[in-house]
């Protein structure tokens, strides 16, 4: 018997995956990335336990969801009720290939008060398609058996009934595992960030036709908004400005300082002579060098490729354009 397990990385879906191994049933994990989250914490966690791992980009259909998702965003501009419907649907399209037969989450009764009670997770199992075949093994004893349980491809007894925010049980429930190292249980998906956020929401308004490589960049620098077609981004450290200048194209025009240390800045869409001389402004302003002094910096891009003197200005100026 084999069931694929929809993995983040995380202690609960470990201890879901674990406690099914040791019913003798064959678990492959599978991570689904996109832009938002990142693997390495779930191909780590998994390396750690032995558990083979499968890395799925499901980007293209996350962003078709997360655009106008049915059932709406939490705090930000995270659709949980409708990424989880998207994953296990996902699976399910996987069950056969893989020659797998059901579906294990690390999903905990209570835990999330919007997204993990007893209303949600009865709607992500229906409108996946997969009604009756999405175990949940810490909670199983509280919730309604399922097809595997049924059928006694697993032993209900030997699953678990957590309910709550606690962490306490899982912790003690990795200790009787002998499972010693995991990951915190802390973050992971951009979308439940406050800037992030609100970063998405401005790219989604003004440039409903993005490239992915905006979504890059939104997680670098900081960001303005100059006019309703054009954004300032400006780095804060070395690492961000060789990301900015990677993540740069012909159509965007860059900026830099030459003779002190500075930002690369990257302004996009319509750049007017006055959006460029402000552009070269924050330039300054972001440097090291003194407001009052003209100082050289560098253009690239958008037809240009030229030097030309600036003045920055107090930077409090900037904040009524700030992202």
């Amino acid at each position: 018997m084999k069931a694929l397990c929809a993995f983040s990385g995380g202690l609960d879906s470990l201890l879901a995956s674990e406690l099914l191994r040791a019913q003798g049933v064959e678990v492959l994990a599978l991570f689904f990335e996109t832009p938002f989250f990142s693997s390495e914490k779930a191909v780590k966690s998994a390396a750690a336990a032995n558990l083979p791992i499968k890395i799925v980009d499901i980007t293209h259909r996350h962003l078709s969801m997360l655009q106008d998702p049915k059932h709406g965003f939490g705090g930000y501009m995270n659709p949980c009720i409708d990424c989880h419907v998207l994953m296990i649907r996902i699976i399910g399209e996987m069950l056969q290939e893989e020659g797998a037969s059901f579906v294990i989450t690390g999903e905990v009764l209570g835990q999330r008060p919007m997204s993990q009670n007893i209303k949600a997770l009865s709607m992500v199992e229906c409108e996946s398609g997969l009604r009756g075949l999405v175990l949940r093994p810490l909670s199983a004893k509280r919730l309604q058996p399922t097809i595997p349980e049924e059928r006694g491809w697993v032993q209900r007894e030997k699953l678990m009934g957590f309910s709550g925010r606690s962490r306490k049980p899982q912790m003690e429930l990795a200790e009787r595992l002998h499972i010693k190292e995991y990951p915190s249980p802390a973050g992971g998906c951009l979308l439940t960030d406050e800037v992030f956020s609100r970063r998405l929401k401005d790219l989604f308004s003004a440039r409903p036709d993005f490239e992915l490589r905006e979504l890059e960049l939104l997680k670098v620098g900081r960001h303005f908004r100059l006019g309703p077609n054009t954004k300032l981004v400006v780095g804060r450290n070395k690492k961000e400005n060789q990301t900015i200048q990677t993540l740069w194209k012909e159509s965007d025009l860059l900026m830099s300082t030459i003779s002190v240390p500075g930002p690369t800045v990257l302004v996009s869409g319509d750049v007017s002579p006055e959006f460029a001389d402000l552009a070269a402004s924050m330039t300054v302003s972001y440097s090291d060098a003194k407001n009052d002094d003209l100082t050289k910096i560098a253009l690239k891009g958008q037809g240009m490729d030229e030097e030309r003197m600036a003045k920055g200005r107090d930077k409090d100026g900037f904040r009524d354009y700030m992202i």
